[in-house]
């Protein structure tokens, strides 16, 4: 049996253990490890672009996942980009390469990477099995790279892990 002035200490032990174990795990709060501009500058950079006949796109490689990444129009900011899988009927992805091709030169080389991107959603929906999703699907006829590193996507703690989907919008 514990003695009465035996547990207070034992409540302090307990506590300062659970304190230690829960900053084991990787964190969702916090810094982000995508890096990129404040919020502020990334504001002003969607509302200064210009307007047109075609949708931003960026880059998000999950393993043994199949959509291409988020997709928005001009000046709406990413929070509103739908997550889509490309039909490639005219126009194949620009990372349409081996999966173990050389290192730089394989498929979802381009992680993160921001394109403007001619083509139009179907109106269809297509299954991607392995993140369980119905989505969006997106003709692709012609893209341009805009940025190799323009940073988080959805907020500055964003945190980017290639074994499972950490990019949602909020």
């Amino acid at each position: 049996m514990v003695e009465m002035r035996e547990l207070p200490l034992r409540i302090i032990l307990l506590c300062a253990m659970s304190g230690l174990l829960t900053q084991c795990g990787p964190s969702l709060s916090g810094a982000g490890n995508m890096g990129g501009p404040t919020q502020e500058e990334r504001t002003a950079k969607i509302a200064n672009e210009p307007a047109g006949d075609f949708y931003y796109g960026r880059r998000y490689f999950v393993e043994k996942t199949r959509f291409w990444g988020y997709v928005r129009k001009p000046g709406q900011s990413w929070n509103r980009a739908k997550l889509v899988i490309f039909r490639e009927d005219q126009k194949h992805s620009p990372d349409r390469l081996p999966e173990n091709g050389q290192l730089g030169r394989r498929y979802a080389f381009d992680q993160n990477f921001e394109y403007r991107l001619r083509g139009h959603f179907t109106g269809s929906k297509v299954y991607e099995p392995n993140s369980n999703q119905f989505l969006d699907e997106f003709m692709l006829t012609g893209y341009e790279l805009v940025d190799p590193n323009p940073g988080w996507l959805f907020r500055p703690s964003d945190r980017y892990d290639r074994l499972r989907v950490t990019l949602t919008p909020p």
